[in-house]
């Protein structure tokens, strides 16, 4: 696959057909590879450079056009999950089924830096487009090395005020969800969606025990303790942590994440939701921010 015309890479980006035929972004930066996919500009790679995976992919994911990949980093917008009033669909919005555009590659020193655009014209045709019907434009910047820094940012180009949710859906592999710990939530109020949307405060870190799905408000750090390693997720931007792991019934129902597969993964996703969606005015920007790490034993 030949290079959009008007976007020069460095060495250290390729692109390729992916899964299913899908344009695909590869990166091999001396701080750590990664990949991405111009269908929903979705990060499904990311390695620190001699560590292993941190982004979870189920190994049934459907690499479709119009259909959303299971696993990576979807990016939700511009609703979350069925909107705040549960009318919206399909599900997560539709960016996560657009095809984004190539907008930029550079070398940063030991990393790569990847901008990747989308806007309102990109989407006329989409399911759920004609339910969001504003001017926009997207941008997600993708930085690619030790660390995995991601940037959404969403810019008003209308003449009118609109209001979105969004979130980076990710998917972190871990060893075992059972055995995991996810730190940085303690006094935290959620909504539990197994319960309804019942509020809760969080009392001490997050285990998993059965099917966990939450809203949290909180701008902290969070820290996922796996064994001997540590995943490390920092956010700007963002008033909300999503918890998420199906557990054996909800994994089995959906075809395209193999049954056997929730232990080895958790989302932790950073998001604006709900009562946290945000507000622009017509020229106006926002940015939300996640920055995922890596921590050893020394």
């Amino acid at each position: 696959m030949s290079e959009p015309a008007d976007v020069a890479l460095p060495d250290s980006v390729t692109l390729a057909d992916g899964e299913g035929g899908l344009p695909l972004v590869r990166v091999r930066a001396p701080g750590g590879a990664g990949e991405i996919y111009l269908h929903g500009a979705q990060v499904t790679a990311w390695a620190s450079a001699g560590q292993a995976p941190v982004i979870w992919m189920s190994r049934r994911s459907l690499f479709e056009t119009g259909r959303a990949i299971r696993g990576g980093v979807p990016i939700c917008f511009p609703w979350f999950g069925p909107g705040r009033n549960g009318d919206m669909s399909p599900a997560h919005g539709f960016a996560r089924v657009a095809d984004w555009k190539l907008h930029g590659a550079r070398q940063d020193g030991d990393a790569v830096v990847v901008t990747l655009r989308l806007t309102d014209g990109d989407v006329v045709g989409l399911p759920g487009a004609e339910l969001w019907p504003y001017r926009f434009e997207a941008l997600y910047t993708i930085t690619v090395g030790a660390e995995l820094d991601l940037e959404l940012s969403v810019r008003n180009t209308g003449a009118e005020a609109v209001t979105f949710e969004e979130a980076l859906h990710t998917y972190l592999c871990v060893s075992d969800v059972r055995e995991v710990q996810v730190d940085g939530l303690d006094g935290a109020t959620y909504a539990d969606k197994t319960s309804g949307g019942a509020l809760v405060r969080q009392e001490g870190p997050v285990v998993f025990t059965g099917e966990t799905d939450r809203v949290y408000r909180s701008t902290a750090d969070v820290s996922v303790r796996d064994g001997a390693r540590t995943l490390l997720v920092a956010t700007t931007g963002s008033e909300n942590t999503v918890v998420w792991n199906p557990w054996v019934a909800k994994a089995a129902a959906m075809k395209d994440f193999g049954d056997e597969e929730w232990p080895t993964m958790v989302c932790v996703e950073t998001a604006n939701v709900a009562d946290d969606a945000v507000v622009l005015a017509p020229g106006h920007s926002h940015a939300m921010h996640a920055r995922i790490g890596l921590a050893l034993p020394a």
